[in-house]
């Protein structure tokens, strides 16, 4: 994925543009793309859409562009290039890699080429920043007065650089280049008078006087005529330069032998200072004097020197040895300079100089070998060498290894590249790139000599800056087929200079960080690599410890590899540690590893083991992402969101999200769906044992963010009951909590999150926090009442055990109301009775009446249940008062729904009828879904008992349609069990049985 302002706005991607559609969103993506990774308010993408007064519906219009671009990014796999379009209050922000910005990338090469000491290197920089633009800027997009203001800067951004490569140019004395450039420029821009200057000079002194004069004369009719001014003193300096017939510096120096031996064994100056050349400055100051153009006024001979030092000779000299020299393509068999002799920039009068000799720069071909060894042991990965193997068929394929720290990526990429040494003829290269290393990276320089050294070039013949030396090896590998592989890579910009020229060339490279920005700007094909399935695991045991050991304990093994987590690294030290103690059981290992207090210690031999390899990926990380995956190894669960890790580190989503992004980049999260986030087990250790100090502290602040967030999901999924609870006393308020839009999307989460809330109770539990555990618990009851026959028994005990902790009568009776209620589904009457019969009497003590309404009808559920008929109605019809004193209509209609049941049970069809109208009428009808279907359909049963068959059937089909339309199974099995009673129609009798199935699946 590439983003392009430098020319027509728009997002390529592999499969070629996205449709962007009208200008006005690519108004609004050039807007947030100007301002990458920063938050911009509605009101200036307001301006950048209209020039004039906005329409009233203007935010709304914004609004839908920007929804329409985000479908549009997430429809090409954005998250996979770390490209994200969010919602920032009243702003929107654009995160996006500054490698993926066409106009960023043009920026950091303007850089680069300011850095360079030779200006054969600048060129290259230079030149490859120009290739860049594909038209004007912002190109589509709409013409509003910012967006205009914009792209004049970045027009004026791309002019300044023509100039600086002309001046390149001219340091090398290659004057019909500079004019070449030049000249389209200022045919463009004819009001530019530096650009016009620039042209006349280069022009002069490529030989081309009359051309030169020629262009002052037409430059200066047209300022008179179009602006009514005479020519500034720039161009009137290059007018009187080439009136004076100065040579100029650069011509002189390039044909002057000790020059040519001054630079070639002297250091080159800089590109900025007070020595450089400059085209069209200077008449009567002596800048633009050589070394023997006349008497030299002011500081015409210090300039001069300066300039000989900058003249570099030795690139010229090596571009006139052939192609082989690395020379650009367009420089191929034509010499330096264009369309013109050896002999055109020479200065009248002085003799062509004699080309020296030179050695050849390269020897003959011959193939190298700098793979180290096959791996050892190396045991499955099938699929992911076969992805190898297609992802390297296509043209200068660039493959990438990524995963997380001791997962076999080394391994992988030799086996790979040892399978089928045929395949590269010319040989095959490898560095260690040593990105996540004590020792620290190598040089650039330093990896680029021994690949040329290895392909045959002399050790003074290699270049000394990494732009020159990347452009020889590119040129040597240009008809080659050679494998390169780049092991260990930290990040792209480390890769992009020792890519390979040559169509026919394979690069593989290693990395614990996904490198985004090598997918995006060399089309690199992803190999992601994941920890070892469970028989590859003890594969990898047995070619170490042994078939016979293996074999003799395969209970033993297998479990030895789930603790390993299926990590290879982790595999070898302990088939390490086995293969050296032959006394040692493979079960006794296994239960020393148990022990998460002491498993890293056991997984570490000498400086080898999983925790080296963590601390050497950690060490890599910024201060808040090492403090972010400190933090989540405290985490209670098996999974986190932003929410999650920013409560455990006590910061906000955004910040958080930012953090696991940079550790997923690192492999050290894996994100399983999008904002789901997992870790290793074994990188979870480690992490834990960063900041043991801290535990406390994020556990509390996770369970704090559960019961925040538990809340706000029982609220909106069961809107109009009283809270379970008030919060504890050192409740800590999270920074933000999760929204819930609907109660499907409350209900979504508390199923997703089951599993973690009971790790999350569990573990408070353990550190003494009670009244966090029983909380956390309760209020899953939507949940539960839900799907109540889902094993929810054990974890109401644990709530019940923390709640008599407490010594708390009111989460007591609580948590029985609840487990009695479970219990009694599950056809366990007697022990829910025996529980139940203590809840009314715990909340009167608490002064809870509503929770004592609430354990009078769950009571009552059971007594019905155990026959005790007159019992339950009797304490429903308590619960009923109970609640109207209250004027609580939740708690009302509950007792209402059970107390028509109960009255149809004691065939009294009318009463039950009238119970459940009224209960229907204290509830609005989109609200209490599992509850109107009950009521529906003790309706329709109460009408089938009165004779009313029709109204009855009528009921009954309302209820069921609303129950499988809110996923309510149980609702839809009951309330279609009962038309099956009276119709025999082969529509209920299907749907009966997709709705039993469905429960069952579920269940």
């Amino acid at each position: 994925m590439e983003f392009r302002l430098l020319g027509t706005v728009s997002v390529d991607t592999l499969t070629g543009p996205l449709p962007l559609g009208p200008a006005k969103r690519r108004s609004l993506l050039a807007a947030l793309l100007l301002s990458a990774n920063t938050p911009v308010p509605i009101a200036r993408l307001t301006d950048c859409l209209w020039d004039d007064t906005p329409p009233l519906h203007a935010r709304g219009v914004i609004q839908g562009h920007v929804s329409r671009l985000r479908a549009l990014l997430v429809g090409a796999d954005s998250e996979a290039y770390g490209v994200e379009l969010v919602t920032l209050g009243d702003a929107y922000l654009l995160r996006v890699p500054e490698t993926l910005l066409d106009s960023q990338r043009f920026e950091e090469l303007l850089m680069l080429a300011r850095e360079q000491r030779s200006p054969a290197d600048s060129v290259l920089m230079l030149k490859e920043a120009l290739s860049l633009w594909q038209g004007p800027a912002l190109n589509g997009a709409f013409a509003s007065p910012p967006l205009q203001a914009a792209a004049h800067s970045l027009e004026e951004s791309r002019l300044a650089t023509v100039e600086q490569l002309a001046l390149a140019y001219a340091m090398l004395g290659e004057h019909n280049r500079a004019a070449s450039v030049l000249r389209a420029e200022a045919v463009a821009h004819p009001m530019r008078e530096s650009l016009a200057a620039a042209l006349m000079t280069a022009l002069y002194r490529a030989g081309r006087q009359s051309e030169a004069l020629d262009w002052f004369h037409r430059t200066r009719r047209l300022l008179a005529d179009e602006l009514g001014v005479d020519p500034g003193h720039e161009l009137a300096d290059a007018y009187a330069l080439i009136l004076r017939g100065d040579p100029g510096p650069d011509a002189a120096w390039e044909t002057a032998p000790d020059a040519r031996r001054n630079t070639a064994d002297g250091p080159a100056a800089p590109m900025r200072g007070p020595g450089r050349p400059r085209y069209g400055s200077g008449s009567g100051t002596g800048s633009e004097r050589g070394h023997g153009g006349g008497s030299g006024h002011g500081n015409g001979t210090d300039i001069a020197k300066s300039n000989g030092a900058v003249s570099v000779a030795r690139p010229v000299a090596e571009r006139r040895a052939g192609p082989e020299a690395g020379a650009e393509p367009a420089d191929r068999g034509g010499g330096l300079i264009s369309g013109a002799g050896a002999g055109t920039d020479l200065a009248p009068g002085l003799p062509s100089p004699r080309p020296l000799p030179l050695p050849p720069l390269v020897g003959e071909p011959h193939t190298t070998d700098l793979l180290p060894r096959a791996p050892r042991g190396f045991h499955g990965r099938g699929a992911e060498l076969a992805a190898l193997t297609r992802a390297a068929a296509g043209e200068a394929p660039v493959c990438l290894v990524t995963g997380p720290a001791g997962v076999g990526k080394t391994a992988l990429a030799l086996q790979w590249a040892h399978r089928n040494p045929a395949a590269f003829p010319d040989g095959r290269l490898f560095a260690d790139l040593r990105g996540f290393s004590d020792t620290g990276e190598p040089v650039l320089i330093e990896v680029l000599r021994e690949f040329l050294l290895a392909l045959g070039v002399a050790p003074r013949r290699v270049p000394e800056s990494v732009p020159a030396a990347a452009a020889l090896f590119r040129s040597l590998t240009d008809r080659r087929r050679l494998l390169v592989v780049l092991d260990n890579a930290r990040d792209s910009a480390t890769v992009r200079p020792l890519l390979p020229g040559g169509t026919d060339c394979v690069t593989l490279v290693t990395s614990r960080h996904r490198l985004e920005g090598l997918i995006a700007s060399d089309a690199a094909r992803p190999v992601p690599l994941d920890i070892l399935e469970p028989q590859d695991s003890t594969a990898l045991l047995s070619g170490v410890l042994g078939e016979d050991r293996v074999l003799a304990e395969p209970v033993a093994a297998r479990r030895l590899a789930a603790l390993c987590g299926g990590l290879p690294l982790a595999l070898r030290v302990t088939a390490a540690r086995l293969a050296g103690r032959p006394q040692w059981t493979l079960a006794g290992l296994a239960d020393e590893l148990a022990d998460e207090r002491s498993r890293l210690t056991y997984l570490d031999v000498d400086d080898t083991g999983v925790s080296a390899a963590l601390r050497l990926t950690v060490q890599q990380l910024p201060p808040d992402a090492v403090h972010q995956f400190a933090r989540l190894g405290h985490h209670p669960g098996s999974h986190f969101d932003p929410y999650t890790a920013a409560a455990l580190a006590g910061t906000d989503p955004f910040v958080a999200a930012a953090a696991l992004e940079r550790l997923a980049t690192a492999h050290l999260v894996a994100e399983t769906a999008p904002g789901r986030w997992v870790q290793h087990d074994l990188v979870r250790l480690y992490a834990r044992g960063l900041d043991p100090a801290s535990g406390s502290e994020a556990l509390v602040g996770v369970l704090d963010l559960y019961i925040a967030t538990a809340l706000a999901a029982a609220d909106t999924a069961e809107p109009g009951g009283e809270p379970c609870f008030v919060l504890p006393d050192d409740y800590h308020r999270p920074a933000a909590t999760r929204d819930f839009t609907d109660r499907a999307a409350a209900m979504r989460w508390l199923a997703t999150e089951r599993d973690d809330l009971a790790l999350a109770a569990a573990a408070a539990r353990a550190a003494g926090l009670d009244d966090r555990a029983w909380r956390i618990i309760l209020l899953q009851w939507p949940q539960v009442v839900w799907r109540v026959r889902d094993s929810w028994a054990p974890l109401l005990e644990l709530a019940l055990d923390s709640a008599r902790t407490e010594s708390d009568p009111y989460a007591e009776s609580r948590v029985i109301n609840l487990l009695g209620w479970v219990l009694t589904a599950e056809g366990r009457t007697a022990e829910a009775v025996t529980l139940l019969e203590r809840s009314p009497g715990l909340a009167r003590q608490a002064g809870d009446r509503l929770g004592e309404a609430t354990a009078l009808i769950n009571l009552a559920v059971v007594q019905a249940e155990e026959g005790a008929l007159d019992m339950a109605l009797e304490g429903c019809g308590r619960a009923v008062g109970l609640a109207r004193e209250e004027r609580d209509a939740h708690t009302q209609m509950l007792a209402l729904q059970h107390l028509a049941r109960m009255q149809l049970a004691a065939n009294r069809p009318q009463d039950a009828l009238d119970s459940a109208r009224t209960a229907l009428e204290l509830g609005p009808e989109h609200e209490e879904a599992a509850r109107r279907v009950l009521l529906l359909t003790t309706s329709g049963e109460a009408r089938l008992a009165l004779g009313e068959e029709s109204e009855g059937i009528r009921l009954l089909d309302r209820a069921a349609e609303e129950a499988e339309r809110a996923g309510y199974d149980e609702g839809a099995v009951r309330a279609l069990e009962a038309l099956l009673r009276v119709t025999a129609q082969s529509e209920y009798r299907k749907r009966y049985e997709q709705a039993v199935r469905r429960l069952a699946d579920d269940g």
